[in-house]
Parts: structure tokens; C-alpha cells; sequence
């Protein structure tokens, strides 16, 4: 990026409120699937419970993601949807703190769930917003500052959660993610103009909009097959949230809070695939890079439990990371080429939510499969789910497309 367009951005109303507030919203999110696992196992040793917890955020993004979205597009209220959005989640990261261990298990989960039905927004809502923030000719700086934002906090969110949890015990990791939910809204609130651009009706209607990306995916081969492939890639994901804490202590002598370095790693290594292989997109289909990707990537996850110490699954995470950094790229760019620009916001989240809520049953599996199979074998299991992905993928994909209506998106 050259320093002119930096500078022009820097110097663009409310743009570093904006590019502040979602970073630590995504940083603060990133560090949830870290620190309540640890809070959940600390003060019940229920590995179940922990999974459960983590499903119950992010299963609802499964319904709300495509509500949302289409939420946003309708009304163009921006602000006051992201800014209940954020303090939803820290009013829900305090009361988690008060009720684990002190309470009946059921209320751990129960907690957590309506904070899940905005959860999806800090991945794609604040994407969305870019458009009404900066001009054209900056958009394509922007976007690549945006990508910058979500690298940063998928690397700091869980080595955050996992060096607070070990220094001071999870409960710390918890407030302090509340802290920057608290912050990012505040710096919310100084955007100027954000609900500026929004749309009027013309007849659309939530369910129909958020019903025309559904076709979207359903329809076209390529987007039907990377979108299917990706639920099933992060469902496998999911089972992570209790193998790497428990492999932790059990294979490798450590602690606990070890697991948030291991999703630090996996963020690392996928960041630097991701920037490494930017030119294989113009020679390859980036539908062939999707599923390859999650090839690769699972067979590299077969190494995983071979690590005789956390260095070294550190760097066996960080490489298996190299081949996921690609396919997620990869699956913008097939976005990108297929769907249509009035269904391009929809699909987005859509297929976010989908994914979501996919890592979410992963998630809730974690635990009897980590405890009853043994953390080590739930890894394989998830590197199953990643060529599991790749191979369902490429069937899809395969399958003829189906005729799309000509109707206008949502009505």
C-alpha cells in the first residue's frame, strides 16, 4: 500500500475510530473460544460443558447471520445494531465470570446464547460498513487494512486469552475481553455519518433477501461446493476448542492455557500462506485452491499428535496453517466471481454464519470426542473432516447448476 492512499485514509472522517473499534471487537471475540474453555474447565472440569459453552455463542449465527445481514441492507442502521452488539457480549462476559462455578451448569450456556445471535456482525458487519465510511478510489486500500485487522486478531486473541489465563487465571481473560468490547464501542460511537448510504426498501423483505443468498449458494456449483466444504472444514476446527487444552496437559506436560499459542500458531501460519500465495489465485481457479487447501491442510493435521512438545506442535500447527491461510482467500475471490453485486453482502454473511455455526457443533462435539476418544484422536478426527471437506467439495461442484430465478433479490 502506498503511503499517499495510507495517509488519505488516515485522514477520512471517522476511519480510525472505524479500523480501531473492529479490530479490538475481533480481537475480543477471538479470545472467547480460548478463555471460556479454560474458565469452564478450571471451575467444573466438565470438558463437555467447555464445548457446549463455545457452541452456544456460536450456533446461533447459523439463523441471525443471514438476518442480519439483510437487517443492514434494509435499514442502513448501522451504528445501533453494532453498538448492541458489543455490549451484549461484554454484559454476557461478566455474567459468565459470576455464574461458572457458582451456579448450576445449565446457566453457563444459557449465558452465553444471546450474545451468539449478534456474533456474527464483528466478522462481516464491519466489512459492510466500509463503503459508507471511505470513497471509492480508497476502497481497495481499505480492503486490504481490513484483512490486516482480522490477521491481527485471529494471531493476538488466543496467545491474549492463553498468556492472561495462565499469569492470572482465565476469569482475567474474560474481563479483559469485556474491557475491549466496552472500548470498541466508545470508539463506535465517534464514527461520524455511519448510518449514512442506507437503502430504501423497494419492496424487499428480510426473509426474501436473506432467502435470495441461500438460492445464491444452493445454485451455483462453485460457491455450492467451497461454501459446504468450509461448514465441514470448521466443524472439524471446532473439535479443537477442548483437544488443545487437554493435549496439552496430557501429551505434552504443559498447561492448559497453552492451547490459545496452538490457535495463535494456526492463525500465524495461515496469515503467511494466505500472503505468500496471492499470485497462485491468477493461475488457478480459486475453487481448485479451496479444496485443495483443506487437502492439504488435513493431511498435514495428521502430524499433530506425533508432537513430542509444545514447540514442536507449534510449528506443525503453524505449517499445517499454510494451507489453510490459501483457501480462505481462495473463497472470497470465488465470491467474488459468481455472485451477483446485489446479492454480494447477503451471500457474504450468509455463508459466515453458515461456517459459524458449523465450528459451533464442532464445538459441542469437542468435548465427548476429546474426553472419550482421547485428545490426540480427536485431532485425526478433524484432520478427517478437512479431506472429508475437500472430497464433498469437489462433488458438489460437479453436480449441474440449477436454474436461477430472474426475480429481484428478495422479493
Amino acid at each position: 500500500m502506498d503511503r499517499e492512499s495510507l495517509a488519505r485514509l488516515r485522514a477520512q472522517p471517522g476511519y480510525l475510530p472505524f479500523v480501531s473499534a473492529a479490530t479490538l471487537a475481533r480481537v475480543s471475540d477471538e479470545m472467547f473460544s480460548v478463555g471460556v474453555v479454560l474458565l469452564v474447565l478450571d471451575r467444573t472440569g466438565s470438558a463437555g460443558l467447555a464445548g457446549l459453552t463455545v457452541a452456544a455463542i456460536t450456533l446461533p449465527s447459523l439463523i441471525s447471520g443471514p438476518l442480519l445481514g439483510a437487517w443492514l441492507d434494509l435499514t442502513g442502521r448501522r451504528r445501533r445494531l453494532m453498538v448492541a452488539d458489543q455490549l451484549l457480549i461484554s454484559t454476557m462476559l461478566v455474567a459468565l465470570v459470576l455464574v461458572a462455578g457458582h451456579g448450576p451448569n445449565w446457566t453457563i450456556p444459557l449465558v452465553v446464547l444471546m450474545a451468539g445471535l449478534t456474533y456474527p456482525l464483528s466478522f462481516g458487519g464491519f466489512t459492510s460498513f466500509i463503503p459508507a465510511i471511505v470513497p471509492e478510489d480508497l476502497l481497495a486500500p481499505a480492503n486490504a487494512l481490513e484483512t490486516t485487522s482480522f490477521n491481527s486478531a485471529l494471531v493476538v486473541g488466543p496467545a491474549l486469552a492463553g498468556t492472561l489465563s495462565g499469569a492470572f487465571g482465565p476469569a482475567t481473560s474474560l474481563i479483559v475481553e469485556a474491557l475491549l468490547a466496552l472500548v470498541a464501542l466508545v470508539l463506535i460511537l465517534r464514527i461520524p455519518d455511519l448510518d449514512r448510504g442506507g437503502r430504501p426498501r423497494d419492496g424487499r423483505t428480510l426473509l426474501g433477501v436473506a432467502a435470495a443468498g441461500i438460492r445464491q449458494i444452493v445454485s451455483v456449483p462453485q460457491l455450492r461446493g467451497i461454501t459446504f466444504a468450509a461448514a465441514i472444514g470448521l466443524g472439524g476446527l471446532g473439535l479443537m476448542t477442548v483437544a488443545f487444552p487437554l493435549f496439552a496437559v496430557e501429551h505434552l506436560g504443559g498447561q492448559r492455557s497453552d492451547a490459545g499459542f496452538m490457535w495463535a500458531a494456526f492463525a500465524a501460519g495461515s496469515t503467511a500462506g494466505a500472503l505468500a500465495l496471492m499470485r497462485l489465485q491468477r493461475r488457478v481457479p480459486p475453487e481448485r485452491i479451496v479444496l485443495s487447501g483443506y487437502a492439504l491442510f488435513g493431511t498435514a493435521m495428521l502430524t499433530w499428535p506425533l508432537a513430542g512438545s509444545l514447540p514442536a506442535l507449534l510449528v506443525l500447527i503453524a505449517v499445517a496453517g499454510l494451507a489453510d491461510g490459501p483457501a480462505l482467500a481462495a473463497q472470497f475471490a470465488v465470491r467474488q466471481q459468481v455472485v451477483p453485486a446485489s446479492l454480494y453482502g447477503q451471500v457474504f454473511t450468509t455463508a459466515a454464519g453458515l461456517k459459524v455455526g458449523s465450528f459451533a457443533i464442532g464445538a459441542a462435539l469437542a468435548g465427548p470426542v476429546a474426553t472419550g476418544l482421547g485428545s490426540a484422536e480427536a485431532m485425526l478426527v478433524a484432520a478427517g473432516a478437512q479431506l472429508t471437506a475437500a472430497v464433498v467439495g469437489v462433488t458438489l461442484m460437479r453436480m449441474p447448476a440449477r436454474a436461477l430465478p430472474h426475480a429481484s433479490p428478495g422479493g
